[in-house]
């Protein structure tokens, strides 16, 4: 099993932001209260939640990470 890295979460996080940014300038040239207009808008929005749900996803990670480092840590400091 592959473990997971928030190298991989940061990066899933810069293309969301990058859709999102494109999703936006396309929104702007777009007739307000167009199809494509609410299309985005509903875009824009599903992205800003992806984007929350990766964050957290990152610092669960992150969390993991200075977890695991302790325990090593400790378990180091027992042997030495």
């Amino acid at each position: 099993m592959r473990k997971s890295s928030s190298g991989d979460a940061s990066q899933a996080i810069e293309r969301v932001l990058e859709f999102s940014a494109d999703a936006q300038i396309t929104r702007c040239k777009a007739p307000k209260a167009s199809p494509a207009f609410h299309r985005l808008t509903g875009a824009i929005a599903a992205y800003g939640k992806m984007l929350g749900t990766l964050r957290a996803l990152q610092q669960r990670e992150e969390f993991f990470v200075v977890i695991a480092q302790s325990e090593l840590s400790e378990r180091v400091a027992e042997v030495s």
